[in-house]
């Protein structure tokens, strides 16, 4: 097993980023004696997987060839024919594979399949740095629920807006930025009902290329504003997950018309796991929390978040009544608590982040 080979297949998995869900990011690469001759990665939902790409560049390249790939190959018949059958017949000699796929539909038939045509199969290669690629894709495969990202933008004495709800702009234009490359990465945003009424966000990927992502509003009381950005989009993609005590209003009836879609929970008072199973129901594999402080807080109770970033600005309000960016629960003890795992420290001019992952 060559390193080197399934480095460059991770790079190329990774440029599928926020186009391939709700599936996972592949890379592969074929090699014949110490030479790539051919690369590939799974550009796009429903397009050709990452082997098909390589192995039809690679070609009669194929015969006695050893090809590296970042998740095991498919076994099964879905928007597109197994790989693993493709790699059999182009007369690939070894696979070597970074990690095994959970979906219940591959998870070790692909191996086998190859196994039993005679190919030698390894797997194991920077298997972590592939399961990290696809943290997303792992967890929804396997919970039916999205992966829950939290982003905030705070100052350095923890607000997320003044006391009069002032909050643009907390962080600088780079920051902004990669806010915007997030909101590409995941397939929906989340946002109370609150922060909806108060700024009237657009909630889109504003970058070049870049998808928008479905939005979703917790809103147990249906306070959206018919006149909203949100609810005016009519292109489908706007959810909002509400009480079933709303069923039947007339202004249900009205933004269905403009193509709100609705997600229904009993009461007024949800608990986030409730609400990602909902989400998930939507075929929606990952979820960008932007706030309130509300529903932080909720998620941050419930250990429900997988991982965020959350970017300070070297700003202070130094008013008690400004808008913490978590409140609403409490521990006695430093001991107590919550601390943030894998963290890394990102620094965008005068702004920094820190960004972590549950796992």
């Amino acid at each position: 097993m060559n390193k080197k080979y399934m480095e460059i297949a991770l790079e190329l998995a990774s440029r599928g980023e926020g186009n391939v869900n709700p599936n996972p990011m592949v890379g592969a690469v074929v090699v014949k004696n110490g030479v790539v001759v051919g690369k590939g990665y799974h550009k796009y939902y429903g397009g050709p997987h990452a082997e098909v790409y390589a192995l039809n560049e690679a070609g009669s390249e194929c015969r006695g060839a050893t090809i590296y790939v970042t998740l095991e190959p498919c076994s099964h018949y879905g928007k597109t024919p197994p790989c693993a059958e493709k790699i059999i017949e182009m007369g690939i000699k070894k696979c070597v594979i970074a990690c095994l796929d959970p979906n219940p539909l591959v998870a070790g038939r692909g191996v086998k399949l190859l196994e039993d045509a005679g190919v030698e199969v390894e797997i194991g290669l920077m298997e972590r740095e592939a399961i990290e690629l696809n943290r997303v894709f792992m967890k929804y495969i396997t919970t039916e629920k999205p992966f829950l990202f939290l982003k905030c933008a705070i100052t350095l004495d923890g607000k997320i807006a003044a006391r009069t709800g002032s909050s643009k702009w907390i962080t600088n234009e780079i920051s902004r930025e990669k806010v915007q490359r997030l909101r590409h990465r995941f397939m929906g945003i989340m946002v109370g009902a609150n922060t909806l009424v108060m700024d009237n966000p657009k909630l889109t990927a504003r970058t070049e290329e870049g998808n928008d992502p479905f939005r979703i509003v917790i809103d147990p009381r249906l306070i959206v504003p018919l006149d909203s950005d949100f609810a005016s989009m009519k292109d489908g993609k706007s959810i909002i997950v509400t009480s079933e005590r709303n069923r039947g209003s007339e202004k249900i009836s009205l933004l269905e018309e403009n193509g709100v879609r609705f997600a229904w929970l009993p009461g007024n008072e949800f608990k986030m796991s409730d609400i990602l199973k909902k989400i998930g129901e939507f075929k929606i594999d990952s979820v960008l929390l932007e706030g309130g402080s509300y529903l932080i807080s909720k998620a941050f109770e419930e250990n429900a978040i997988d991982g965020g970033e959350i970017f300070i600005a070297p700003k202070i309000l130094g008013d008690q009544e400004g808008i913490p960016f978590i409140k609403g629960f409490s521990f006695e003890s430093i001991e107590e608590a919550f601390e943030l795992k894998n963290v890394k420290f990102n620094q965008y001019g005068n702004n920094i982040s820190v960004e972590f992952y549950k796992d």
